[in-house]
């Protein structure tokens, strides 16, 4: 295993190692290995060191290359969605710092993540072991670069001198187009790109071997609609605390149910809080916060994830704790109630939240998209779940408010729901 601990230690190796490789191909331009260390290090010349963190917006080529320059540089890189207004960071960042994410806000305030050339080669190495990569290979990569998502990527390609093909985010037209055209054998998708792609016909190449599933929850209906389809799917868990997936579901863990997501990858611990908690520890969790915060005196990092491990290790993740709904006195968390209404005929897709209500405490609410009755649904969900756990409520939408990770906005749902009931 090379001990090459930076992405220009590992840029520098591949193109000493396979110069005329495939490094990069965005849109009808392609790069070697050689000819990306050439190119980014001449933009690493150009950018002056100020001593701050190299913070930057642009295209997903933009931010890829300015990721390699940053490190060439021995730069901390922070990649932002938008450009960037506020004053650089006061705080000091830890030296060992190489790549700041921010966090997507879906349930609160963005935080900035700070992460180590350490944990991010760490977290390259577990997933290149785990989802086997290696020279010739390519990844397509339709994730935004100011996501870890996205940034991951750059690290397990380059580690093993496999290719990325670059994408300008996502466009389900643009990804089957490509997929027919090269031979990708990695692919990254959240579950709403997954069902977007199925919806336009487009069909696994026989050299995709890997489509890694992560970034929100994927529902029982999709993975069976994808997989018989033929794509291979490997649902996963991770977050930029974890410099992306930190564990893995895989075929030989037995037939997948929904919110599995297998067994940490090499050198990563999962464990389970007394009050259910997943907590995670190993070299991919962050050096920390930029404002303060992070893993414990123990190495331990408390998510705010919920979920229960099995006598083999192997992690089922249950939802968020922060969205748990008490409704009738009974514990209600909206992926069960999303993961029944998903498994009906017609829904696309589907959220659950709540509403105060001085009866039942929190009143369910789907919000549903789909050729689909309010009767004919709420009938499914009397057959499947208590009656705690009923929606009181649905609202129909043309689409789900989903940040570009795909995550839901659960703060927007909040807000549409109440709007509905007003």
């Amino acid at each position: 295993m090379k001990t090459a601990a930076t992405l220009a230690d590992h840029l520098r190796h591949a193109a000493s190692q396979t110069p005329e490789a495939t490094a990069l191909i965005a849109g009808d331009q392609h790069w070697s290995f050689a000819a990306w260390l050439a190119n980014c290090t001449a933009l690493a010349a150009d950018q002056q060191h100020t001593g701050q963190p190299l913070r930057a917006t642009g295209s997903s080529r933009q931010l890829a290359r300015l990721a390699c320059a940053a490190s060439l540089q021995n730069r901390p890189f922070w990649p932002v969605d938008r450009s960037p207004r506020d004053n650089p960071p006061t705080t000091a960042l830890p030296a060992a710092t190489a790549l700041i994410i921010s966090t997507s806000g879906s349930e609160g305030r963005p935080r900035a993540v700070l992460l180590s050339a350490a944990n991010l080669d760490a977290a390259a190495a577990a997933s290149n072991q785990r989802l086997p990569l290696g020279p010739g290979d390519l990844w397509l990569n339709c994730l935004p670069l100011y996501h870890i998502g996205g940034q991951s990527i750059l690290w397990r390609c380059t580690r093993a001198a496999a290719g990325v093909l670059l994408h300008e985010g996502f466009a389900a037209e643009q990804v089957a187009a490509d997929l027919a055209r090269y031979p990708v054998s990695h692919l990254s998708l959240v579950p709403s790109m997954l069902a977007l792609l199925l919806d336009s016909g487009a069909r696994p190449p026989a050299t995709l071997r890997h489509v890694l599933i992560g970034g929100a929850a994927l529902s029982q209906t999709l993975y069976a609609r994808a997989t018989a389809a033929g794509w291979p799917l490997t649902p996963s868990y991770g977050m930029s605390e974890t410099a992306a997936q930190i564990a893995s579901w895989q075929p030989a863990d037995g037939p997948w149910q929904q919110g599995q997501v297998g067994r940490a990858l090499a050198g990563s611990e999962i464990g389970i809080t007394s009050d259910g908690r997943i907590r995670l520890r190993g070299p991919q969790v962050m050096l920390g916060y930029l404002n303060g915060g992070g893993p414990d005196a123990d190495g331990w990092l408390t998510t705010g994830d919920l979920g229960h491990l099995d006598d083999e290790g192997r992690l089922t993740v249950i939802g968020r704790a922060d969205d748990m709904l008490i409704s009738g006195g009974r514990n209600v968390h909206p992926l069960d109630v999303e993961a029944c209404l998903a498994a009906f005929p017609g829904v696309s897709d589907v959220a659950v939240t709540g509403l105060p209500d001085p009866l039942w405490g929190d009143r369910i609410v789907a919000l549903v998209v789909g050729a689909v009755s309010a009767e004919a649904l709420l009938a499914h969900a009397r057959l499947h779940l208590p009656s705690a756990a009923l929606p009181r409520k649905m609202v129909f939408l043309d689409r789900l408010p989903r940040n570009p990770s795909g995550k839901l906005e659960r703060t927007t749902l909040r807000r549409i729901a109440a709007e509905a009931a007003a």
